[in-house]
């Protein structure tokens, strides 16, 4: 064989192991990246954003945002792909279907998936809660209010479920649960009977009780009885109460980071953000006659302690 035969079989070699090495680097690379979907029913700004930054944050992957009703069957999406739910039209759109994609689902309250669920969690799908979990809202009082003992609580049909769980973590805290249900929110007698009864109110993240209608009855009466409100959201402490844990897009992009480095078969069927903070109102703690809260400070005490075994 010739010089000039043997350098074309060299280059015809080369070549090839380059081809090979290509097409393995390909074949890990989409072995790596995976398939995101995002959607909800509304196509705003805000969820534009937080698909973008999940994007950013994701490089690797193939992050993308269709709106809910541009898509198909949920049974008929990729099974590879992992669906991100941000809102309660995508929970009800991906139900129809019990083979749908491995799913997560931001933005739903403990009370919300009460009413569409009941006490079942339907296989392939992992609730995020955006409620304020229940102990630590507790802790935050015993941060911030150390010397308040009763919690009352205003409670409806949609909360009640909740009660067993608040008095179970109050126990511990040395705190005592006072429950008082509120059925109709024109009577002012239940919510005057607590008070008398209580030395802190801790607001359960109900819409029935806690909306723009109810907001200046409770908060005046508050107010009236220098009874501080805690919770039941960081919405609410704008209204006027004195403090709230909440997650912002910051910690729920951590959690979906984490949740998304995993195999879907290992994601829990529901968990609160590990990641949080305390918001407080400084002028509501002014008229109450209370220290203002330290967010910083009373966050990284409250971390603290839910490392600890």
């Amino acid at each position: 064989m010739g010089d000039q035969s043997r350098m074309t079989l060299f280059f015809i070699s080369r070549f090839c192991q380059r081809c090979v090495l290509l097409a393995c680097l390909l074949l890990t690379g989409s072995a790596w990246g995976a398939d995101i979907l995002l959607t909800a029913a509304e196509d705003g700004t805000g969820v534009q954003a937080f698909a973008q930054a999940l994007a950013r944050q994701r490089p690797e992957d193939h992050v993308t945002f269709t709106p809910l009703k541009d898509l198909p069957a949920p049974n008929r999406l990729p099974a590879g792909t992992r669906l991100i739910l941000l809102d309660l039209p995508g929970l009800d759109w991906r139900l129809q279907d019990t083979q749908g994609p491995p799913t997560l689902v931001l933005r739903i309250s403990r009370l919300q998936a009460r009413q569409r669920l009941g006490s079942n969690l339907p296989a392939r799908i992992s609730l995020l809660w955006s409620d304020p979990p229940l102990d630590r809202q507790l802790r935050l009082i015993t941060g911030i209010l150390p010397q308040a003992r009763r919690i009352g609580v205003l409670y409806g049909t949609d909360s009640e479920f909740l009660l067993p769980e608040l008095t179970q973590y109050a126990a511990p805290l040395g705190l005592e649960i006072v429950p008082q249900r509120w059925d109709n929110i024109n009577d002012s007698r239940p919510l005057l009977n607590l008070f008398k009864n209580s030395d802190v109110l801790l607001g359960l993240d109900d819409p029935q009780l806690y909306n723009p209608k109810t907001a200046k009855n409770l908060l005046l009466s508050s107010y009236a009885r220098q009874l501080p409100l805690v919770g039941p959201n960081a919405g609410f402490v704008k209204a006027g109460s004195l403090a709230s844990t909440y997650s912002d897009q910051a910690d729920w992009l951590a959690v979906l980071d984490r949740l998304l480095d995993h195999s879907p078969a290992n994601w829990p069927r529901a968990l609160y953000p590990e990641h949080f903070k305390v918001v407080g109102n400084p002028q509501v703690a002014r008229s109450l006659g209370i220290e203002q809260v330290d967010e910083a400070n009373v966050a990284a005490r409250l971390a603290e302690g839910e490392k600890r075994p």
